[in-house]
Formats: C-alpha cells, structure tokens, sequence
C-alpha cells in the first residue's frame, strides 16, 4: 500500500510539473518513485521517508548546474542570438505613428505592433527607433538617438 501512495505523489508531481515547467517539481517526483521502490521492498516508512529526501535532493543538487548552464541566454554566453533576443536592441522604421497604446514598425523585413517605450513619446511614420523590449507579440520602441541616414534595404 505504501508504493501506491508514493506512486501517486510521484504522478501528481510529475503531472504539476507539466503546468509549472521549472524542471523542479520532477525532481521530487523522482525521489517519490525512489521511495516507491523502497516501499516495495518492504523498507518502514521511515526508511521510505529518508529514501525519498536524500534522492530528491541528490536530483536537485545534480541536476541545478545542468539546468543553469542551459538557461543563460545566447547573449551571456557569448552565443548568436536569435528570435526575441536578436530583436531587442535593432533598428526599427515606424509605419504608423507610435505611441503608448499603437502604432506598427518594421523590424527586419518584418511589420511588428509597437508601442512607445516612453508613454510620453508619439513617434511619426518614417522615424527610427530602437527595440528596447519585446513583450509578447508588441515591440516596445524609443526614439534612436543616433544620426539619421540610409536605413538598411531590410527596413524599409
């Protein structure tokens, strides 16, 4: 009976990982499915007890470098960025006037909603600005302080 119930924590754990995904939840779902089979050789609960904290933690301890070492981003460890991150810092053409609620500028080829980065800034079709942030699929700009000139042929 013992195994039952350490089976079924190690499934509501894993199931909840699911839902988080912060890849620490399944870590103690493996030390539930470690105690399951002390339980299944008969070791009292609180051998069980003991089996499931020193494998839990053992998986958290092993584990954490791995994780943190994949979780840098692309631009900490020296990596091409990509995607959001290769975004965020480009020259961008307004389309539509920008301002705090609206407005569309072309990233890359690419048309993008955007909103002004300072709520107190309206920027005017032809201007360039600056991805400061990317949040969801809203580009948020700011005026680029840089000379104007010749915007490359991706962005116009």
């Amino acid at each position: 009976m013992d195994a039952v119930v350490w089976i079924v924590l190690g499934v509501v754990l894993a199931v909840a990982e699911i839902f988080t995904a912060t890849l620490f939840l399944i870590m103690f779902a493996v030390g539930a499915f470690a105690a399951a089979g002390a339980a299944a050789l008969g070791a009292p609960v609180a051998v069980q007890a003991v089996v499931f904290a020193v494998v839990s933690a053992l998986t958290v301890f092993a584990a954490r470098p791995v994780i943190q070492r994949h979780k840098q981003t692309s631009s900490d460890s020296g990596d091409t960025t990509f995607g959001v991150e290769a975004i965020e810092g480009s020259t961008a053409l307004v389309l539509e006037q920008v301002d705090a609620d609206r407005g569309m500028v072309k990233i890359d080829g690419e048309v993008w909603s955007a909103r002004a980065y300072d709520a107190t800034q309206v920027l005017a079709p032809g201007e360039r600005v600056q991805v400061i942030q990317v949040k969801g699929a809203v580009a948020l700009v700011w005026r680029d302080v840089t000379t104007p000139g010749e915007l490359p042929e991706a962005e116009r």
